[in-house]
Formats: structure tokens, sequence, C-alpha cells
């Protein structure tokens, strides 16, 4: 299918690895030219110039931590004008509700609720300016079914989402469709944390840990970066504007809800 995007320019946040560089490759092979993201800038390099060689698009590379002021006023200005937002961050550390403190939910959410706030206001308005944009936020499965480990991405997830819900509404009209792509677990870096602590906690191997994760989700596996980068081309694509404050699970069936 062809996505109607070629010649646009999209910043993909987080996109050194992971669900964020499933995107970035995703959209540059719809010959949408990026700013890439990432805190890492060994491994932020290493993936602008296999996509440049791979796709043949333009990169913009911004090392930075996205969570910050700073970080954000450097994103921003390298990406002034941009057509696509894909927001994405690290999650926060699992433990239990007894864990955590002020600073850890003021950390959560400086990540995953306030930087993706701060760039949707900064490049959404150019966005309505020209009558087209689209914002894809990548939050998780656990904001339709908070997961009890992972109380501070349920709390900043959660709160990103109420605020899309509102926002989407009013600019929508303006051509500029926002949605959140909901991952489950995926065979990333992320996952491998998340297993690495049941294997600290239960005394496992690796390989029984991700067996008795796979083992929950219907789909009898764990998803891939590429397909979660399809879905958000897709929802970045001319073929999806009138798909508006959305939040499209991709967790394998892992969600058991009826709606």
């Amino acid at each position: 299918m062809d996505l109607g995007i070629k010649g646009k320019r999209a910043l993909v946040c987080a996109s050194s690895k992971g669900l964020g560089l499933g995107c970035a490759e995703a959209l540059a092979a719809g010959g949408v030219d990026l700013v890439m993201n990432a805190r890492g800038a060994d491994a932020l390099e290493a993936a602008a110039a296999r996509i440049r060689g791979e796709y043949g698009v333009n990169v913009v590379t911004v090392a930075a931590d996205i969570a910050t002021p700073e970080g954000q006023k450097r994103v921003i200005e390298a990406a002034e004008g941009v057509d696509i937002l894909v927001n994405n961050a690290g999650g926060p550390p699992p433990g239990m509700w007894s864990d955590w403190d002020r600073d850890d939910f003021i950390a959560a959410l400086d990540a995953n609720m306030l930087a993706p706030i701060a760039l949707i206001k900064a490049l959404v308005p150019s966005m309505m300016d020209r009558g087209w944009g689209r914002v894809v936020n990548i939050t998780s499965q656990s904001v339709r079914a908070p997961i009890g480990v992972l109380g501070l991405s349920n709390a900043a997830r959660t709160g990103l989402t109420g605020y899309v819900a509102g926002t989407s509404r009013q600019v929508a009209g303006k051509g500029v469709t926002i949605n959140n792509l909901l991952p489950g677990i995926h065979a990333t870096d992320r996952a491998d944390a998340l297993d690495g602590a049941v294997v600290a906690a239960n005394g496992i191997s690796l390989d029984e840990a991700r067996a008795a994760r796979a083992a929950t989700i219907p789909a009898g596996r764990y998803g891939t970066r590429s397909e979660f980068g399809a879905a958000c081309a897709f929802l970045c694509s001319t073929h999806a504007g009138f798909i508006v404050g959305q939040n499209l699970l991709m967790d394998g069936g892992a969600t058991n809800i009826t709606m």
C-alpha cells in the first residue's frame, strides 16, 4: 500500500532501538525524511546511518534526553515544521506500590506524559496551519488493563491518554490526527528487562521466563518491531485521516477485554 506520505518529514523519539526504531524504519520505507532522537549517541548514529543507506531518506539525529527541558528544546529546534510526530520514551522501572515516592512519580510523568505533551504543543500548531499532520503516541497496554508491577507506567501513560482524548478532538478539524499505539510484549530491550526481573524474582532461566510470558499471549509469541512500525506508519498515512483519538492495542490478544 502506498502510504501517501513520501517526502513528508517526521520526528520519531527514542528511535535508536526497539519500537521507536521499528516506527522510524517503516516511515522511511514510505519515503519519509526523519528526525531521530535517542539518549545514546552511538546507537542513534548507527541506526540513522543504516536507514539512510537502506531507504535513501534524509535523517537528522539529535542525541538528547527527551524527558528534560534541555533535551526537548534541542529536539524541537531540529524538528520544527515536521508533518509527523511519534512520541516515545522508555518506560519506568517495575516495582511494588510501596516502593515509589514522589520523585519516582515525577520522573515517570516527565518521561511518559509531560514530554509528549510538550512536543505536541510545540509541533502541532504548524501542522494545523498547513492543514495536515499526524501524531502517534506509543503508550502501553496498561492504559486499558493496569499491570500491577508497572504502577508508574500505568499512572503516567493513562494521564497522557486522557490528555489526548480531549486534545485530538480539538485539532482534528484542522487535518491533524492524534492517536495512541498500545504495545504489549514485543521482542525489545524493554521485554528483556521485564523478563530479567522475573528471572531474578523466581530463580528461573531467561528462556523459561520468556516461554511463560509467551504462553499468556493468545498469539503465542512476542510481537516484532517491524509489525509495530507498520501499524504506526499506517496511522501516519493519508489513509488514516478519519481515525481520531483512538487507542490501538498491539498485544497479540493478551489484554482480555471486550471493547
